[in-house]
Formats: structure tokens, sequence, C-alpha cells
């Protein structure tokens, strides 16, 4: 072989080498970084976007201005918990064993997440995402049931699930504030510390995104839940534009103001690092507003807590620059559980067998204006009594916990025609509101060998429950 054909051959293979790579960070290129911001007891009425006309929320009004509104978004759960599981695996709550709020003592804890059912930072690690979660947790306290445990490279935030004070992060005089595994106790407002963590973690990956490495971060603020612990300077602010506001919605708006202006400090990150084109941002609440506290569901029925459309109904905002229209609405009908299989579709990876959600990018895209026709589920498990919902296109079936041993009768309702939830039609549509039952029923035996609740962790006299159920 002559130098020439050497030299050839070498500048053949480097050229070779540089257009694989570029091939590559092509390939890499349309998988987008992912940031999910989940809030805390946002009401559907509580965002300018949403139609809040006594408080300003400019930046997730930026969102859904470049992005994407969803209109008819829905909580997996009216409580925390259970959204949070079904986001991370893409079931609904009661399948990965999850149908209440899990907390710090076994007695008033009602939920342990399947540690065998993979969750969605380890499956988006797997197709070379790097993984993190920034604020509130809520889905376990120990082993294996942490963050760093079930496929997050990085966890900086809270174990627990609420916090008694913003500002010194404690539960039950617990600090559950850790960054990874080490117990951490840092000095500030919880949603000013988890702004900061947040944006420090985009300007991290920066340079690894933009060499092919995207990144899913998953912010979990705990505002607006209570307490309603607005900065001073910042209710003072409200005030003098709101001097005869009431007390209670005084805080609360200035709460929400604060959290917006976190929201707009990461979208400022992402600009400054020249992310922004290539980050989908996924904005929601785990359920409705608290309406004691002064929460607003716009005209839906309710809050919090219950299984009407206050309670579930969430605000919902999506940006994907290039890929969703600026400005645009949906109407689609959907749940938390289906951002995982939206996001692993966005990823370019597959979703696993046996998950309930379904991907939305069709209706990101403009594609598809509905979803495939299927039924809904809602469950809450609270003080050993359960409360459920179920949907079959408009019709609604609410099944209230019981009341002091006593079990209120079922509800029927119709959405297309009376969406606030005022003309129950259990008496006068009986065959639907049996075929509705049924329906409920077929749900609950579908779940009921699911375990709820670590076998360690088990009460006097508590029978183990079975093993052997597979995630729904």
């Amino acid at each position: 072989m002559t130098r020439c054909m050497r030299i050839g051959l070498i500048a053949f293979f480097v050229l070779g080498v540089i257009l694989g790579n570029r091939i590559l960070w092509a390939e890499a290129k349309k998988h987008p970084n992912v940031i999910v911001i989940l809030v805390d007891d946002l009401g559907w009425g509580d965002l300018g976007c949403f139609g809040a006309a006594d408080l300003e929320t400019p930046h997730v009004d930026r969102l859904a201005r470049e992005g994407m509104r969803m209109v008819n978004f829905y909580a997996n759960c009216p409580v925390c918990s259970p959204t949070r599981a079904s986001l991370l695996t893409g079931c609904y709550p009661d399948a990965v064993g999850v149908p209440g709020v899990i907390r710090t003592h076994s007695n008033n804890s009602w939920g342990y997440l399947n540690p065998q059912v993979e969750l969605l930072p380890a499956i988006l690690a797997r197709g070379g995402y790097h993984t993190a979660l920034v604020g509130k947790w809520h889905l376990g306290l120990d082993r294996p049931n942490i963050p760093t445990a079930r496929g997050f490279a990085f966890f900086h935030g809270f174990l627990g699930d609420m916090m008694d004070d913003y500002f010194n992060h404690r539960r039950h005089g617990i600090n559950y504030m850790r960054e990874n595994e080490v117990e951490i106790d840092p000095v500030g407002h919880a949603t000013e510390l988890f702004t900061r963590w947040a944006c420090e973690y985009i300007e991290s990956r920066a340079d690894s995104a933009r060499q092919g490495q995207p990144f899913f971060l998953y912010l979990a603020y705990n505002a607006p839940h209570v307490p309603i612990q607005p900065p001073e300077e910042w209710l003072d602010r409200y005030r003098q534009r709101h001097p005869d506001a009431p007390e209670r919605r005084a805080k609360l708006a200035a709460f929400i103001e604060h959290l917006d202006w976190g929201v707009g400090e990461v979208l400022n990150t992402l600009d400054k690092t020249g992310l922004a084109e290539e980050t989908l941002v996924i904005f929601t609440s785990d359920n409705g507003g608290q309406l004691d506290v002064g929460a607003r569901n716009g005209p839906y029925r309710a809050g919090k807590g219950t299984m009407y459309e206050g309670g579930i109904r969430v605000p919902m905002v999506v940006r994907w620059p290039g890929q969703i229209s600026p400005g645009t609405q949906s109407d689609a009908v959907a749940l938390t559980m289906d951002l995982f299989a939206s996001i692993l579709d966005a990823a370019g990876v597959a979703t696993p067998e046996g998950r309930s959600g379904v991907t939305l990018l069709p209706i990101w895209k403009g594609e598809k204006n509905r979803l495939p026709a299927r039924d809904l589920f809602w469950v809450r498990l609270e003080g050993g009594v359960f409360s459920y919902a179920a949907r079959r296109g408009d019709y609604k079936l609410i099944r209230p916990a019981p009341q002091k041993g006593k079990q209120p009768p079922d509800e029927l309702y119709d959405l297309a025609t009376d969406p606030y939830e005022k003309n129950d039609l259990r008496t006068s549509r009986p065959e639907l509101f049996r075929e509705m039952v049924q329906l409920l029923e077929e749900h609950i035996q579908s779940v009921k060998d699911v375990p709820w609740r670590d076998e360690r962790g088990l009460g006097p006299g508590e029978i183990p429950p079975s093993t052997t159920a597979s995630p729904r």
C-alpha cells in the first residue's frame, strides 16, 4: 500500500467518524430535554391564562402563549401522592399501590409505591437521558422508595408530604430535605430554594445537552399547598395592587405569584443557556385547589379532596418550540398518567407494556384533536375509606366516601350538558346508572389484590395482601 493510499484511508476514516458523530448529534437533537413542573394544589382558575382576574402569572401565561393549553386535563387523584405515582408510572395509582397520601406515620399513611414497577426516570436513563428531581418527592421516606433508588441520578429536595413551614422545611419536627441521600438544612423559602436548585441543574447540564445527552428535570414545587406563606414583600406587592382583597385571598394570590416568579426563573435559565428551543416544558398541578384557603377552581364544583370537577380538573400548559404551535388550545380529555407515555414518545423511548397512559403527542402537534375512546377512573383512600369516580364518554359516576359509617348513594352526571355537576341522573337514567356502576366495580376488582402498604408496616391484626398483581 502506497503512502498516498494510507493517507487516503486515514482521511476517509476520520471523515467517517466526523460524519457519524454529526449523524448521532442530529439524532440526539431530535430528542428534547424535558422539564415537568408539577405544582401542589393549584386551582384550575388560579392562573391568568385560565381566567384569573385578580392575580398575575406572566410566566405561566408565557408558556401558554408559546405553547398549548389543555382545558380538559385531569389529575389522577384529588390529593397528592397518587397523582405523583401516576406521573412516574403511567398507571392508575391504585394499580401501583398508591391509592392515598403517603405520610410519616404508618397509621395515617395510605400508600406504598410498588418497588417492582419501573419509573419514568429509570426508563429515560436507559434511553440516554440524565435525570433529576428537584423539590417534593412524596412517594416514600426510605429505601427502596427514595428518588435515587428509583431512577433519578440526582435529587435535591424534600422527601415528605407537606412542609409545616416553608422557611424551616420541617414536617412533624423532622427534616426531610436531602441532596441525593444526604440530609441538608438550607436557609430560605422552599419555593426560592427549589427554583435556584433547578436553575443550577439546568446550567450544569447545558454543555452535556448541547453535546448530545438530553436531560429530564422533574421540578415539583410544594407551593401553593398549605401553609400559605408568601414572602412578605410579595404579599405587600399584591396588597398595593389589590388593597380591598380579603386577607385569605390576598395571601394565596401572592403565594401563587411568587410561584410563577420561580417558573419564570427556570424559563429565563433555558433562554440564557440556549436550550429553550430544544426543551419540552410541561406545567400542571397534582389536584384542584383547596377552597378553604381561598383557591378558585374556575366554574367547577368543589375542590381538593373531592371527586367533583374542582377536585380533579387542573390547569395544564405545554411548550415545545417547533413541535407545538404557539397559542393553541385542546379540549381533549387527558390525565396525568398520560404524561408518562407522552414524554417517552418525545424522547424516542418505547413505553413498557401494561401502562394505562397514552401519548398526547398527536394532540400537542395538532395531528389529532381527540384521543382514542377509553374508560377513566379515579380513586382516593383516606382514613381507611375509599372514594371513586369513573368516566365513560361524557358520563361520570361519583362514589363518595362513607360518612359516619353510612355509604352515600352514587351520583351520575353528564358533563357534556352539565359540566358543573348540578343535575344527578341516578334516578332519571337507571340503565345508564347501572352500566356505570358495573364499570366502576370492574375496575375496583381489577386492582383489589394490589398491596398499598409495606408489609413491614402492617398494623395490628392486618392481613398481608397479595403481591401478585401487575401494574395496570
